[in-house]
């Protein structure tokens, strides 16, 4: 599965960047393919251990905000592997496509 999740700390003041970027360490840490943008971050894996991430990066914003907002898009497909690049790829070749009319 591929979860898109995007959390908030709040009651902390208007800059988040660095809870925000202990969420992301715990990502990058966790050896899951994960991409992150400037909206969420993006991780792979088999459904308990992205949602015991995902819970993980929840509890670490939790330390220094009294209050956390989620937001998650899960793309559930259990026999598909390499989702984050696969599906990005296959936009790609499409372009591509168009772009060789």
């Amino acid at each position: 599965m591929i979860a898109a999740f995007s959390i908030t700390p709040l009651g902390t003041g208007d800059s988040v960047g660095a809870q925000v970027a202990e969420a992301v360490r715990l990502v990058r840490e966790s050896g899951l393919p994960n991409e992150t943008n400037a909206m969420f971050t993006n991780v792979e894996g088999d459904w308990d251990e992205v949602m015991d991430l995902i819970r993980r990066c929840v509890d670490k914003v939790a330390e220094a905000a009294p209050r956390v907002s989620l937001v998650i898009k899960i793309d559930h497909r259990p026999a598909v592997a390499d989702g984050l690049s696969s599906k990005v790829e296959a936009i790609e070749q499409i372009l591509r496509g168009a772009e060789s009319r």
